[in-house]
């Protein structure tokens, strides 16, 4: 089998280059040529992606060597990218930036690698002429296996700026793409984890994109790139297919952000009920989502569904009930802190998630699902489901982690390896009641979260293709609870 979807990568020398502007942008500009763009992001972010959807009119992917391991990078690239005519992929960081302490482990010059695919690189030309050769040279020549095949020059100053800069990288023998003017970079508002989510400015959103991929369309050559985009040759490798992995059915079409208009909550679309691969006929598995919850792999809910459930998204800000056949419930990550007055004004909701719990059903809640799940978050009552109090803090918590599980739980048993990823700025201080989720040995040991009944609440955000069990396990509990 070979994956032969033409592709890029755009990297940068470090953060803050501009990688984000160029790169949804570029998807962007590519799709109004009529083209089907794959967009992809390199490590846990979950932000960039859902900008990366509105740019594409697809469901944003992420790719990272160290949550689901190098051998699966190929594979999810070739199963999100089925039937595209080019994909995009967003680098992190700086081009040779990985897990720290692991050489160059899900950096995106690793992901490049495995993709076999051509770097484009976004440097920052705001404060530097002849030397942007010699950084350019420099990334390029430091490891032969990783192709940079050409330039994006950003906050370019004027056009005798721009001039002095392509004329020193003619003598890098890289070549530059295009240049994108200082003066006219694009509002993107951040806070405290980064960029502000699609789901919570829509029509700024929206806006942005649309600013993204004039800048490109204006300053790029999209010709150009699309034919280094083609140079990409095929990879020995087969497309990711989650009904082998869990044993089903395919799953149906993600749903995906349209550009433009407002927001209003995506309708459910009811089918006939799905069956499991013994025949049983299971329940729903309600995820959360909405403005408060917009962190999520697309690939768990593919999981969940391969798996035999019926997966339905609800918004804990406006919903005052569960969906109607909910059997067990995902709460991912977001930013609860932000709207911790509104979810604790929704009484009837949070009575509708405790009666669920005590009723054993499986509930998987990750980081701000489990602030969720507390006693409180900031004094805001919330569901209670965990003894545990929830704040705000100065410190944020960030890095990759190595985690076994300590406690049989609806996800895994005791024994069970996983990584993952923590990228938070609260804590919980934890009451009693409940056994450890985690034992976490990076960067050092301790233990994580918590096991009560079917509940399985913890900081730490899983990616489940690592672990395709994941899903069929939580979706058998749903049978039998």
């Amino acid at each position: 089998m070979v994956i032969s979807v033409p592709r890029l990568v755009i990297a940068a020398p470090s953060s803050g280059s501009g990688k984000t502007t160029v790169a949804t942008g570029l998807m962007a500009a590519f799709a109004s040529r009529g083209l089907a763009v794959s967009p992809h992001k390199v490590g846990p972010d979950y932000i960039d992606p859902g900008y990366h959807a509105l740019a594409t009119g697809r469901v944003g992917r992420n790719l990272d060597a160290y949550l689901c391991g190098a051998e699966l990078v190929a594979p999810l690239f070739g199963h999100g990218a089925r039937g595209c005519d080019v994909a995009v992929v967003e680098g992190v960081m700086g081009l040779y930036d990985g897990a720290a302490g692991e050489g160059e482990l899900a950096s995106t010059a690793h992901v490049a690698k495995l993709l076999r695919a051509p770097v484009v690189l976004v440097v920052d030309a705001s404060s530097q002429a002849r030397s942007v050769a010699a950084l350019v040279h420099g990334f390029a020549s430091w490891d032969p296996e990783v192709r940079v095949a050409g330039v994006i020059l950003n906050k370019v100053g004027s056009a005798r700026h721009e001039g002095m800069l392509r004329e020193a990288l003619d003598e890098s023998g890289v070549p530059v793409f295009g240049a994108l003017r200082r003066v006219s970079q694009v509002d993107t508002p951040s806070r405290h984890l980064g960029l502000v989510p699609v789901a919570e400015r829509r029509a700024g959103a929206v806006d942005a994109v649309a600013a993204m991929a004039s800048q490109v369309r204006e300053g790029c050559d999209l010709g150009g790139l699309l034919a280094l985009a083609r140079s990409a040759p095929a990879l020995s490798a087969a497309a990711w297919d989650v009904a082998e992995v869990v044993g089903s059915s395919p799953p149906p079409p993600l749903p995906v952000p349209e550009l433009g208009g407002s927001a209003p909550k995506p309708p459910v679309a009811r089918r006939a009920r799905p069956q499991t691969p013994d025949g049983l006929k299971t329940k729903v598995v309600a995820v959360a989502g909405g403005a408060a919850f917009t962190f999520s792999y697309a690939e768990h809910a593919e999981l969940l569904s391969a798996a035999g459930a019926e997966v339905v998204t609800f918004d804990p800000l406006r919903d005052e009930q569960l969906p109607e056949g909910t059997g067990g419930l995902v709460i991912g990550g977001g930013f609860p802190e932000v709207y911790a007055p509104e979810l604790s004004a929704n009484a009837a909701l949070r009575r509708a998630v405790v009666a669920l719990t005590e009723r054993g059903a499986p509930v998987a809640a990750e980081c701000a699902g489990l602030l969720y799940l507390s006693r409180e978050l900031d004094g805001q009552p919330m569901c209670g489901v965990i003894d545990a109090k929830a704040r705000m803090d100065e410190r944020l918590t960030l890095g990759y982690r190595d985690a076994v599980a300590v406690s049989d739980s609806v996800l895994a048993v005791a024994g069970t390896r996983m990584r993952g990823h923590e990228f938070h700025r609260t804590v919980v201080e934890p009451g009693a009641g409940a056994a450890p989720a985690w034992g976490v040995r990076t960067p050092r040991k301790r233990v994580e979260g918590f096991v009560q009944q079917g509940v399985h609440a913890s900081y730490l955000h899983t990616h489940w293709a690592s672990e395709p069990g994941v899903a069929r396990r939580f979706v058998e509990r749903c049978l039998t609870s």
